[in-house]
């Protein structure tokens, strides 16, 4: 089965048979359910929704089932078309809609496709909401709109322009000092939106100098697109062979950003997110931030250099962007790459982790191997363990809690046991029957190390 249905949207791979994979049938079925959730929460049919999506090949057929059963819903829509998450969140807010649907599988291959679920602040719907959703599906009984209140429809071409503008906008990013520093930039897009989106904004920033690899929107992923060391080795070349100052790669959708540094390797994906908050802290002292928990320690770290006070979630965005209003965060995100920085809007934005990290370069005056030897040191190990259908996965997470109970321990969400020098973090999948098992120490090393001692705990039970 590959059709996974969960509170923040669905997801699957395109074709086959009805309810087994991301057939019409299904995206009919799951579009209509959240368009009656959102009906209801705002007490009218005549609502408005923002759409908009990424460049998979099967996109345009989503985007047009979509959008007519929306308007057959008595939906109005505004469809950005070719988009990014970021500017599809942001555009809810714009243009002060409802709603919103992204027509994305993020960093899945390309036989995939999802809908991602907006409210009206341009935010993912939290677990009730998205629970709702689940039920209105699965009963499959819906109060289509007669001839005469069908939602409307129209296009608007400049949702990725207005995203720059505002980006532009922002204090903390300084194109002065980026159009002064030269900077010669790599690029890779992955063939889907990103190749519309940062072209733009390098433009706008200023730089005159840079090369984008798989910048063609067609949808056809020349490598696999989750933006992993693996899969980078194109642009890391690009970059050392023609002596570029940095790489920047970002997935489909545009909400995850890599950085490759100037000699080629990985800057590394847990530490755009800390880069980024070195930079907004060093002017903004004794702010907080928040990250998952299974994210580097490293932002601790850097948050407590400045005086501030780091909070880690539980995984998912809706639980980072729900504790950074909590603690009134001034930046957080998520150790893939993810930065949300609520100056902007509370969403993973890769564009403006670009201009926020050039205006942090250009400042330093540093190499961008300089300021990744700043930070704090740590590597995070992720492994996971298969589990038999018979094995009970909650008691194993509570005698793993038991057996480490000298040590700081949480259950949020999973169990994560605190070291000295570092952590472990167990969570169970809710779409496989394995448990996720990240760790992090000073070295690799010591990071394994702290992950074998769980795994062999767990093994010891079976």
């Amino acid at each position: 089965m590959t059709l996974i249905k969960s509170i923040s949207g669905i997801r699957g791979t395109i074709g086959g048979e009805t309810g087994d994979n991301l057939t019409p049938l299904d995206i009919v079925r799951f579009t209509a359910a959240f368009a009656m959730m959102m009906q209801e929460r705002h007490g009218k049919q005549n609502i408005t929704f923002v759409l908009g999506r990424d460049a998979r090949v099967s996109g345009e057929m989503v985007n047009r089932l979509v959008s007519g059963t929306l308007m057959g819903m008595g939906v109005n829509v505004i469809d950005g078309g070719l988009s990014t998450t970021p500017t599809v969140e942001m555009a809810v807010s714009e243009w002060n809609a409802d709603g919103g649907i992204i027509l994305t599988a993020s960093h899945n291959p390309a036989q995939w496709n999802a809908l991602k679920l907006l409210n009206e602040k341009g935010e993912f719907i939290n677990n009730e909401e998205g629970l709702k959703v689940l039920e209105l599906a699965e009963k499959d009984r819906f109060p289509f709109a007669t001839y005469d209140v069908l939602g409307a429809y129209r296009r608007e071409e400049n949702f990725i322009q207005k995203h720059i503008e505002h980006i532009l906008s922002l204090e903390m990013v300084d194109v002065d000092a980026i159009r002064a520093a030269e900077f010669s930039v790599g690029l890779d897009a992955v063939n889907s939106t990103g190749g519309i989106a940062i072209k733009p904004l390098m433009e706008a920033l200023g730089v005159k100098d840079f090369q984008c690899l798989y910048c063609e929107p067609d949808g056809r992923f020349p490598h696999n697109p989750e933006p992993l060391p693996e899969n980078l080795t194109d642009i890391a070349n690009l970059v050392k062979e023609r002596q570029l100052d940095v790489g920047f790669v970002v997935d489909p959708d545009v909400d995850r950003l890599a950085i490759i540094m100037e000699n080629g390797e990985m800057f590394g994906e847990e530490y755009t997110l800390v880069a980024v908050a070195d930079y907004i802290l060093q002017a903004n002292p004794g702010k907080n931030t928040v990250s998952n928990m299974s994210s580097t320690r490293a932002l601790r770290d850097i948050t407590a250099r400045y005086g501030g006070m780091y909070k880690a979630s539980a995984v998912g965005e809706v639980n980072v962007v729900k504790l950074m209003k909590e603690q009134d965060a001034i930046i957080g995100g998520e150790g893939n790459g993810g930065i949300i920085y609520p100056a902007l809007h509370y969403g993973r934005d890769a564009l403006v982790g670009i201009a926020l990290f050039l205006s942090h370069l250009a400042k330093s005056r540093k190499k961008v191997s300089e300021l990744r030897a700043a930070l704090p040191e740590y590597v995070i190990s992720k492994n996971k363990i298969q589990l038999a259908p018979d094995m009970d996965v909650d008691a194993i997470l509570n005698t793993v809690k038991n057996h480490f109970s000298d040590y700081p321990v949480s259950t949020l969400d999973g169990v994560k046991i605190e070291f000295e020098h570092g952590w472990v973090h167990l969570r169970k999948s809710n779409t496989e029957p394995i448990i996720r098992i990240y760790a992090e120490g000073r070295t690799q090393e010591e990071a394994h190390d702290f992950a074998q001692r769980i795994i062999a705990q767990i093994n010891a039970l079976s």
